[in-house]
């Protein structure tokens, strides 16, 4: 039996602990990634940045993967934005999900990739490959990250071009949004880049920073710890090379329990 098809039988299934949510939409970018929206429980908190144990029913067992919410935390609905892995335990089955199924979450949020996490600064720098944007879709619709933030920096780097609409369709909603147009107002900008095809911007995001062309490309300084902060969600080898080159830059990885310059999130969904 497939995840799916259990929606009938969930209800009765469904674990202490958990909720089952209802799809409300679903949309693909590419044959790799796509976005879903779901209905947020009551009593649900959590903070902008945070990702949660979602899953699926399959042949009668729950299998859970962690995913970063990637709706702000005001939002009254939950948004993911996940890969598709063909013989992926889970994502086999949740690439398939229609409006009205059912999606299981555990009821507890947590992570690193939260305001708290960092110490105060003017420029915080958002670094994500792939599906690694998910939790800065949630920062960057975040009324405190602008408060807390002069200037905010999105760099998401993928491999074709047709990977990057998800980031640059996201920043757009929010151009156009009135209530969140007037909050962000210049301070967010998108530097998004792609290894595999041509773009105005193209290359890995660690040989950018190393070689400077981000900060060139941005007219903006190097990296100072003095002023920076910042935020790396990606894959295993994106965030040893990105960690290492902010930390050459003087800048030191911090954690809920104490706040630093920089913070990663290991729990990402591969």
């Amino acid at each position: 039996m497939t995840a799916i098809a259990e929606n009938d039988t969930l209800e009765a299934a469904v674990p202490a602990g958990v909720y089952a949510e209802t799809v409300l939409s679903v949309t693909h970018y590419t044959d790799h990634l796509f976005r879903f929206r779901m209905t947020r429980p009551d009593g649900f908190r959590f903070r902008s940045g945070e990702f949660a144990m979602i899953g699926l029913m399959v042949d009668g067992k729950p299998i859970y993967r962690a995913y970063s919410i990637a709706s702000p935390s005001w939002d009254e609905q939950l948004e993911f934005f996940s890969i598709k892995v063909p013989d992926g335990p889970l994502t086999q089955h949740l690439q398939r999900i229609q409006p009205g199924d059912k999606v299981l979450m555990r009821k507890k949020s947590t992570g690193t990739l939260v305001l708290d996490a960092l110490t105060p600064g003017n420029r915080l720098y958002m670094f994500s490959t792939g599906t690694g944007i998910a939790p800065f879709a949630s920062l960057i619709r975040d009324p405190e990250t602008y408060e807390k933030f002069e200037e905010v920096i999105l760099t998401h780097t993928c491999r074709e071009v047709a990977e990057l609409k998800y980031g640059i369709d996201l920043v757009a909603e929010i151009k156009a949004d009135e209530m969140l147009s007037e909050i962000v107002g210049d301070k967010l900008r998108l530097y998004s880049t792609v290894t595999r095809e041509t773009y105005p911007f193209m290359g890995r995001i660690t040989d950018l920073i190393e070689n400077g062309k981000l900060f060139a490309d941005l007219g903006v300084p190097p990296l100072d710890p003095a002023t920076d902060r910042g935020m790396i969600c990606g894959s295993a080898i994106m965030l040893k090379d990105t960690k290492a080159l902010l930390e050459k830059a003087g800048m030191t990885e911090g954690a809920n329990n104490k706040p630093s310059e920089f913070v990663i999130e290991r729990a990402f969904v591969g």
